[in-house]
């Protein structure tokens, strides 16, 4: 039976550095939450040009306003980070009037919602919870190889946010240690709530031969594309397998945007690649499902960072998902997450990435032992189920309400 309006405690959640409708861990949170009881609203940037600015998503009511352009320099992220600032904030009025909310959710990057928080906390009482995606200092610092003072000026928004919520939600227990040691977070404020895939809605599914043309071999990479995400060394790791190891009967398919796309684009094409790696742009979750079922391998190729290293790749659990075997960087977090279902190489020289690929290929047995290995992981150890339970639990907590969960 579901639960009158007018007793649904409101949740308003709030995330700016991507669309509602493909930013997968949100919209499983969200389900989650709506799941249990709860009214969700949520604020970000339209997806596409004109879209509606209120609509329903998942039991989820969004409400968009127009993503401002795309950034470049310092003046132009300071531009940005206002112009959706105050967007949030007037949309925040208006998802108020329309029912009023008790907990604001702050999606970061970036670190700036503390103080819409801390503004209605002040009028109306609204508890404050941060879920943490990324740890914007060392994004910073992997990005531009540098500290300085905009370094500090991150570290200082980054304490103003654990400092005013209520609850700080982490991705694993790498940024759980950051929040309670640098951000001085009370354990019992404190959560790991990871970013796995529901196993149910995020499975292999029937494999579509087109996508891999006229190779033997498709391999993936999904996610943003940024100076610190490693695809140019995922492009120069390809450039061995086709063109040093002459395995001509491989194809690449990279999945995703970001501020280094169009770069990426160029050194393909100057590298000759162009036959054999597809660009797809930003794409929704039918369209990455469709790809990870139809693939034979994905990869993770971030590069060895402090950020890398405490970070949990998306990616590299929905490749688990969808029965792939994984290489990746031998990174902490990776590891944790992957166990036996990837082949680790270090992050020095692109070719062990691309020989790694190729060993993995050529032995489908072991390649099919890890996928299972991969896919087990998701429905067990790192099930959203038991992620679910913790998530809608902090919520349950700042709000006083009595857990109602679903049978």
């Amino acid at each position: 039976m579901a639960t009158p309006a007018s007793s649904q405690p409101h949740v308003l959640v709030v995330i700016q550095n991507l669309p509602f409708r493909i930013d997968r861990r949100v919209r499983t949170e969200c389900r989650a939450l709506t799941d249990a009881g709860y009214r969700v609203s949520v604020i970000c940037p339209q997806e596409i040009r004109d879209e509606q600015d209120r609509f329903m998503i998942d039991d989820t009511t969004v409400y968009s306003y127009p993503a401002p352009p795309e950034s470049v320099g310092v003046a132009g992220y300071v531009r940005e980070f206002l112009v959706c600032w105050l967007q949030t904030a007037r949309l925040s009025v208006r998802v108020h009037r329309d029912a009023p909310f008790r907990v604001i959710q702050a999606c970061n990057p970036p670190d700036t919602y503390w103080a819409l928080a801390l503004l209605w906390r002040v009028l109306f009482g609204v508890r404050f919870v941060y879920d943490q995606h990324d740890l914007c200092p060392e994004v910073y610092e992997a990005r531009f190889g540098r500290t300085g003072f905009l370094h500090r000026v991150l570290r200082l928004l980054e304490g103003a946010t654990y400092r005013t919520a209520d609850r700080v939600i982490s991705t694993n227990t790498s940024y759980q240690e950051i929040a309670q040691a640098r951000g001085k977070v009370p354990a019992d404020r404190s959560v790991v709530v990871m970013s796995t895939p529901d196993a149910e809605l995020m499975r292999r599914r029937e494999s579509l031969p087109e996508l891999r043309g006229d190779a033997k071999h498709l391999v993936c990479y999904v996610g943003i594309m940024g100076p610190q995400d490693g695809v140019d060394r995922l492009l120069a790791a390809a450039d061995h397998v086709i063109h040093a190891r002459g395995r001509t009967d491989v194809r690449f398919a990279l999945l995703g945007f970001g501020d280094s796309l169009e770069s990426l684009r160029r050194e393909c094409t100057e590298r000759g690649l162009d036959r054999w790696v597809q660009f797809t742009g930003k794409v929704d979750h039918n369209a990455i499902g469709r790809w990870l079922s139809s693939a034979d391998l994905g990869v993770t190729p971030d590069p060895p960072s402090e950020f890398n290293d405490r970070s949990t790749m998306n990616k590299t659990l929905e490749y688990m998902a969808h029965e792939l075997p994984v290489v990746a960087t031998d990174l902490t977090e990776t590891r944790r997450s992957a166990g036996d279902a990837a082949r680790y190489v270090a992050g020095d020289d692109p070719k062990d990435l691309g020989d790694a690929i190729l060993e993995i290929l050529d032995d489908p047995e072991r390649a099919r032992a890890m996928g299972l290995i991969g896919r087990s992981r998701i429905e067990d150890e790192l099930s959203w189920k038991r992620q679910a339970e913790v998530y809608v639990g902090a919520f349950d907590g700042v709000t006083g309400r009595v857990a109602v969960h679903p049978a």
